[in-house]
């Protein structure tokens, strides 16, 4: 892997690709995947990806630890599930209805979650989202939903995390509660009263920026307990943790199972599905509302995500990310005690994230460590968890630590 320092002369092609981009695309680029909220060296346009490993359009490679943003979680051009979406799109991909493949998906989902005895799919993680609160608001007749403070779902009015072009009454219903605090959750139960349809929680408190923290038990039980009490519905938003933390939902190993999940990201290995799975008492209630779109059934996507999740089960993928991202963590730990750099991880290993001591909002640490690193053939991101593949190995881990360890060095020579 070549080795591009940050001066190391102009990117043309990319730089060539944004400025036709500035004419046509509003900003050259629109939400979380625009390098403008970066630091410089990072490139906008990407020519190839292969495993785990990502080639930008001047022909820099990375090792990637963001995979497309979370969607790619056995590799880029993974031959078993391409090979399962293209021999579908050769029989038929978009079409009156949907091909058979969903009904295998549907039934492979049934038989792989718990609390799952029906599915329904869509595109987005906002689908998702939005059609499990649709759902349990159906369901009860209520309109309330509880929501954690700073937690992302989506990016549609009534959960976006900006307040451009959103209204007071997209909002009007949501009630606030902190991760990890039943007796926050039990006041916010409170305010909604007799009116409350959901509790929406994410699988764990992955929230932008800041440290990242695992549910605990007593965080889970009193969620579950508030949605007992209330006959409200409790939502699990698996959209970016599912099927890394635990394949049959990620929080099974709690003992807590929700009422509905929304699954998406790497539940198709980066081609666009999501899904809604819940418990028989939304059944009636998936059947009345009417959500849809006109890609919503694609067979390819559908092939796609039948054999991600056939390959995630033979990989046993979480275990296994789970002792990549700890390798990469317990190294990082080492390099930065032996350099005296103060740094933090948090998370679970599988989707790490790494902030500095002494960081305000700006990031200044951070942005000087992602940036040295990628010059060393490593993207990493300054503040989004980043994500694991299967397709990384322990050679590829330990190549990434070569080039993470001079961007540690980085970060002591300036900041001390």
């Amino acid at each position: 892997m070549t080795v591009i320092t940050p001066d190391a002369g102009a990117r043309t092609a990319d730089q060539a690709l944004r400025a036709r981009a500035r004419r046509v695309v509003p900003g050259g680029m629109w939400g979380h995947m625009s390098a403008a909220r970066l630091p410089a060296n990072y490139p906008q346009f990407f020519a190839k990806g292969q495993g785990c490993r990502l080639w930008d359009v001047d022909g820099r490679e990375f090792i990637d630890f963001m995979c497309a943003y979370g969607p790619m979680i056995t590799g880029y051009g993974d031959p078993v599930v391409d090979a399962a979406a293209q021999a579908q799109g050769a029989q038929g991909d978009l079409m009156n209805g949907p091909g058979a493949v969903m009904v295998d998906l549907a039934e492979a989902l049934v038989d792989l979650i718990p609390h799952a005895d029906w599915a329904l799919f869509a595109k987005n993680g906002a689908d998702a989202t939005t059609t499990c609160v649709t759902l349990a608001r159906a369901a009860t007749q209520r309109r309330k939903v509880l929501v954690a403070r700073g937690s992302y779902h989506g990016a549609l009015p009534w959960c976006s995390p900006s307040l451009a072009g959103v209204t007071a009454e997209d909002r009007a219903h949501l009630v606030h509660f902190d991760y990890n605090d039943p007796a926050s959750v039990a006041a916010a139960a409170a305010e909604a009263g007799p009116d409350l349809a959901a509790i929406l929680v994410t699988a764990y408190q992955h929230n932008n920026r800041t440290d990242q923290a695992l549910p605990t038990p007593e965080f889970a039980q009193a969620v579950r307990a508030a949605c007992d009490a209330a006959g409200a519905a409790l939502i699990l938003d698996d959209v970016r943790a599912g099927f890394r933390l635990h394949l049959a939902g990620s929080w099974e190993p709690l003992g807590v199972r929700p009422d509905l999940s929304a699954f998406s990201k790497a539940i198709a290995n980066g081609y666009p599905l999501a899904a809604v799975v819940g418990n028989d008492r939304y059944r009636d209630a998936a059947q009345a509302i009417f959500v849809t779109g006109s890609f919503w059934c694609g067979a390819a996507a559908m092939a796609a995500g039948l054999a991600t999740l056939q390959q995630l089960k033979a990989q046993d993928a979480p275990a296994r990310l789970t002792a990549l991202g700890t390798r990469l963590r317990n190294g990082i730990d080492a390099q930065a005690r032996s350099l005296g750099v103060a740094l933090r991880q948090s998370g679970p290993p599988q989707m790490p994230l790494i902030l500095f001591d002494g960081d305000d909002g700006r990031f200044e640490r951070g942005n000087l460590f992602v940036a040295e690193a990628l010059a060393h053939g490593v993207y990493l991101h300054p503040w989004h968890n980043m994500f694991l593949s299967t397709a990384h190995t322990d050679a590829d881990i330990d190549q990434a630590l070569a080039g993470i360890e001079p961007a540690l060095a980085a970060v002591k020579r300036q900041f001390g």
